[in-house]
């Protein structure tokens, strides 16, 4: 995952977690073609009236969080490029407040209001998901194809087969049966991975495959069917998946999550091991902890800064831009398996390979 991609999920993730018992949470969100002026007017006229009643009438927490928005809004002589989501609010007492004023595409929806919980559909559309996977799910009857943005699936398209049941008769007329029997299976399997390899290979790139089915329709598909190289360069994995439709599809998703959460530490695991190989090997080209990374920043001499999901944002953030700037690759590290958790606890979640050793 990106760096950027992984700091707007974390964000929004936190703001997901907030709610409160009463209506004190603001949220803003303007679009690209809205003016300052438009988003101003509302915020500035509760603030107004809110500073004319009791605390029972309009409360503290609310005054205070739309004092924040206004101050937020006075930074912007015009709305960003792709629009401008702001939140403050005091779920728990102490007051949140987050700013998107660099998105990776445009806001398409106006909305202000107070709730006891932050209004973050505004920002869906342009989280890019952390990852996307194809899933397809064959039997000789049926085949349904979908995608899984994140924990969503989409069902895409589902496809039926005229390959008929085996026949009861004997003889020739059961051996010609039998072969037009197979000759349709590979025919539809064909129509399949043909489909498959256009949705996940061309018109919508995936991440990875998830191939599910019966176990011998699954073993047949993948020997008999003209796979395209890149569709069989994706798949993640097999699973034993009873139908081919939506409810396929989402057991699919859900039997080969664990399969995705690997697949997707692997550039983080790969890093991890050279690192730890190259502090096992006292190489002078490595630098780990808060100090030592920041020394090796100020010589521009990171070339893979990697970077625990378990520091603040704020911290993920100032060292990611700083390695951006310079060129340097950057490893988002998840704490959540037992080499990321080491990583965070013994080498304070900041680590860097290095072009050249420093003094």
């Amino acid at each position: 995952m990106s760096m950027a991609n992984y700091e707007l999920h974390d964000r929004l993730d936190r703001l997901s977690s907030a709610d409160a018992d009463r209506d004190i949470l603001v949220t803003l969100a303007v679009p690209p073609d809205e003016s300052i002026g438009e988003a101003r007017q509302p915020v500035e006229t509760d603030y107004a009236e809110a500073s004319q009643l009791d605390e029972q009438s309009f409360p503290k927490p609310l005054t205070d969080a739309l004092e924040t928005v206004r101050s937020e809004l006075n930074d912007y002589e015009e709305v960003p490029e792709h629009g401008l989501a702001i939140y403050a609010g005091a779920p728990d007492g102490d007051l949140v407040t987050a700013v998107f004023d660099d998105l990776p595409a445009p806001i398409d929806e106006s909305i202000y209001e107070h709730g006891n919980e932050f209004d973050l559909s505004p920002l869906e559309g342009v989280a890019e998901p952390e990852s996307t996977y194809g899933l397809l799910v064959v039997e000789r009857g049926a085949a349904a194809l979908g995608r899984l943005d994140d924990s969503d699936v989409e069902p895409i398209e589902t496809l039926d087969s005229d390959v008929p049941g085996k026949s009861s008769a004997g003889g020739q007329s059961a051996e010609r049966f039998e072969r037009d029997r197979e000759r349709q299976k590979r025919e539809f399997f064909d129509e399949v991975a043909e489909r498959a390899a256009l949705e996940f290979c061309e018109t919508g790139s995936v991440d990875g495959v998830l191939l599910g089915g019966t176990t011998g329709t699954v073993e047949d598909f993948r020997e008999e069917a003209d796979l395209d190289h890149r569709l069989e360069d994706r798949l993640v994995g097999e699973f034993a998946v009873e139908y081919a439709s939506e409810q396929g599809l989402r057991q699919l998703a859900e039997k080969g999550q664990p399969a995705i959460d690997e697949r997707d530490r692997r550039d983080a695991r790969d890093a991890l091991e050279d690192f730890f190989e190259a502090i096992r090997d006292d190489d002078e080209a490595v630098a780990y902890g808060v100090d030592e990374v920041d020394d090796a920043l100020e010589y521009d001499a990171v070339e893979t800064l990697l970077l625990s999901t378990a520091l603040e944002g704020e911290h993920l953030r100032a060292f990611g831009d700083r390695a951006t700037d310079q060129g340097a690759d950057t490893v988002v590290v998840p704490d959540d398996f037992p080499d990321g958790n080491r990583f965070a606890e013994a080498f304070d979640g900041v680590g860097a390979l290095l072009r050249f050793a420093i003094e």
